[in-house]
């Protein structure tokens, strides 16, 4: 019964039903091109999420995400554009390299200043936006310029389709990816003494310092993966839509936020689940296709994001306080 009360299926059985609304009110919502679109929106900012998710479990706050995603593609998009260069493992390996140190920068001024995470992702969030504007410039990459291997790579499907219009569609193989990935950070989480660490140093900090938890390694870790992950993220993006924009993913880190608290990650720290995320990104992306569908204004979709990430706060900070009475 432990497990019929579990935050995943509670917010699982949400989804089910919401997806039930959507389709009544609107049977586009399953049509099979539809969701081969729904399935491929949830894979760039799920992997984002999985990232931000590592560092609300330790108690901080992440809101650098984006433009690091956004900086680790174009500075690597456009390196390979200079060099003619049409592989694909070396620039994925170099947009890891540029989050992982920009997210090791994060973790430093956090550790060694004993700063708000809010404010210094905050900070360096703009850091890096207008570093990458200022000295890269603001041209966009198109489609007659970008390395065909990396938009073959983006472009992969695992299965086709024909929709309801005659058009062939696909399921992109990029939810593979982001299925490995959940996988791995799963398995870190749950089965790891790093993610022991995380959990124990979002709990309590004070109380995993004098049991022996290495608070700096933890830090560095939950920044420094988010970063990784953020990069790899948006090179992939940059696969998927075959153009490298230096402006994208700008208003991002309302939705990855409103994702993670969604599926059930704390506030306060402690708290979280890979799985709980996914279904969270999965709910927050569904919303947003569903008001599409049925030709919402994008502004009141923003208003329909903030208000999730308000309410999913207060029922997670809601449920904290209760557990602690």
């Amino acid at each position: 019964m432990k497990g019929l009360k579990s935050t995943e299926v509670v917010i699982a059985f949400v989804l089910v039903l919401v997806m039930v609304v959507i389709g009544l009110i609107n049977p586009a919502f399953w049509g099979v091109g539809n969701l081969f679109s729904l399935a491929k929106s949830n894979v760039v900012i799920g992997i984002m999420a999985l990232g931000v998710l590592l560092i609300m479990i330790s108690g901080g706050i992440d809101v650098s995400s984006p433009a690091i995603g956004a900086a680790a593609l174009y500075i690597t998009v456009r390196t390979m554009v200079a060099l003619e260069y049409d592989g694909v493992l070396l620039p994925f390996l170099g947009a890891c390299v540029i989050g992982v140190a920009i997210g090791c920068f994060n973790a430093f001024v956090i550790d060694r200043f004993k700063m708000i995470p809010l404010i210094v992702t905050l900070g360096t969030a703009s850091i890096v936006r207008g570093l990458m504007l200022g000295l890269l410039g603001t041209s966009i990459v198109n489609i007659n310029k970008m390395p065909e291997g990396l938009m073959a790579f983006g472009s992969m499907n695992i299965a086709t389709a024909t929709a309801a219009n005659g058009a062939i569609v696909g399921l992109t193989g990029m939810i593979l990816v982001y299925g490995g990935i959940a996988f791995i950070m799963h398995f870190v989480l749950k089965h790891s003494m790093i993610g022991r660490s995380i959990y124990a140093y979002g709990g309590d900090p004070e109380a995993a310092r004098r049991a022996g938890v290495n608070t700096r390694g933890t830090i560095f870790f939950v920044y420094c993966t988010a970063g990784l992950l953020a990069g790899f993220a948006g090179l992939l993006h940059s696969s998927m839509i075959w153009q490298a924009n230096p402006r994208d993913f700008m208003g991002l880190e309302l939705d990855v936020l409103a994702a993670v608290v969604l599926g059930g990650a704390s506030i306060f720290g402690g708290r979280g689940s890979v799985i709980g995320t996914m279904i969270g990104v999965f709910t927050l992306v569904m919303v947003k296709n569903s008001l599409i569908l049925m030709k919402i204004d994008t502004t009141w979709q923003r208003v329909v994001v903030g208000a999730i990430l308000i309410l999913a706060t207060a029922i997670t900070a809601w449920r904290d306080r209760k557990k602690l009475v």
